[in-house]
């Protein structure tokens, strides 16, 4: 089966080929996004080198290969070295008409999960936002109204009573602040795309973080001094960067170290069901060492809503979400307890871009 060929292209789970000499021969967009790779970069590769599986597989591959028969492995782990395994089923099939010629496909709900969390905001969730937002300002009228009403009546109480009007309007200010976020969400305006050096926003972050809610963190730097311009939106690249420290520092109670690494990877390809496709070279990751993810919501972190703390309104990563997406690229997220890594992925600024800009300056 070809990469050209769109049912390939649109198989919602990863699927490999190999041939003979258990070499890559193909991979489709959702086994580049499971093992955050190019086709470009596995064509070639071995096999058992790129994808790990916690079974013992030699011998009955040996037989379905020999014979010309699928072998079904189920609740096997399979890893990439680049992050925990997954509980995984395996249905590995002859290719017909080309001997020796072996399919992988690889599925479960964990792998799902991940696979849905790495891309932009569901048209769901969209519909969601689309909805809050418009009952936002009709919300907003009212609770005025009811936080005035309980602070006039403060005026005539006792100390005791006073904790009532208090918690009225203590509140009612909180749910203005979640409608205001919703509001956030639906007006942001589409990215101003000039060169940015991610370092200069990553350093804004840094400063503004430890000056603030992340006064306690220790923060590293672990960054590519090479690293090129990427071509996006500075002050939107910083507000995502600030949500991703304000939720790092939060998850580990203020008191854990948090670590900034910019890395390029000149492989990475954002692949789309259609097989178009954009270079993602440039790599940001922010990784803590805090309890991790619940893993009840890790399938759906990225959905506005969700979260995992008490008083959390599940609107911050949905926000970094559509940002990103809107960039152009990517986010990525795996967490196990005691390391949580968001990996941003994004465009290069090209030469054009950077003509432009320099003379505009």
């Amino acid at each position: 089966m070809s990469a050209e060929n769109p049912i390939w292209n649109s198989l919602p789970v990863p699927a490999l080929m190999v041939d003979a000499y258990d070499t890559i021969t193909e991979i489709n967009p959702a086994a580049e996004t499971f093992l955050n790779a190019s086709a470009k970069a596995m064509r070639g590769q071995p096999i058992w080198d790129k994808v790990m599986i916690d079974a013992p597989l030699e011998e009955a591959f040996r037989r379905a290969r020999e014979h010309g028969t699928p072998l079904f492995v189920n609740d096997a782990d399979v890893g990439t070295g680049d992050g925990p395994p997954v509980q995984c089923n395996l249905q590995i099939a002859p290719l017909a008409d080309v001997p020796g010629h072996m399919l992988f496909l690889i599925s479960s709900r964990e792998l799902a999960g991940r696979m849905t969390r790495s891309h932009g905001v569901k048209s769901s969730a969209q519909s969601a936002i689309g909805m809050a937002e418009m009952l936002a300002h009709e919300i907003k009228n009212p609770l005025a109204g009811i936080t005035g009403a309980a602070q006039l009546l403060s005026m005539n109480l006792s100390p005791e009573d006073l904790e009532l009007t208090d918690l009225i309007v203590e509140e009612s200010r909180r749910i203005v602040k979640l409608l205001e976020q919703v509001e956030q969400f639906g007006n942001l305006s589409l990215p101003q795309r000039k060169p940015v050096n991610l370092h200069d926003v990553l350093d804004r972050a840094r400063r503004s973080a430890l000056l603030g809610f992340g006064a306690h963190m220790k923060i590293i730097e672990d960054y590519d001094p090479s690293l090129p311009h990427a071509e996006g939106d500075a002050d939107q690249l910083l507000q995502v960067l600030l949500n991703l420290l304000k939720n790092a520092s939060e998850a580990s109670e203020g008191n854990g170290t948090i670590r900034l690494h910019t890395y390029y990877e000149h492989s990475f390809r954002l692949r789309r069901a259609d097989g178009t496709g954009q270079p993602l070279p440039l790599q940001v990751e922010v990784i803590d060492d805090g309890p991790g993810l619940p893993a009840d919501i890790q399938g759906d972190v990225f959905d506005p809503f969700v979260s995992g703390r008490e008083n959390g309104t599940g609107l911050g990563l949905a926000l970094v979400s559509k940002i990103i997406s809107d960039h152009g690229g990517m986010i990525a997220v795996d967490s196990v307890p005691g390391r949580t890594v968001f990996r941003l992925s994004l465009p290069r600024a090209g030469n054009e871009t950077l003509k432009k800009y320099e003379e505009s300056l």
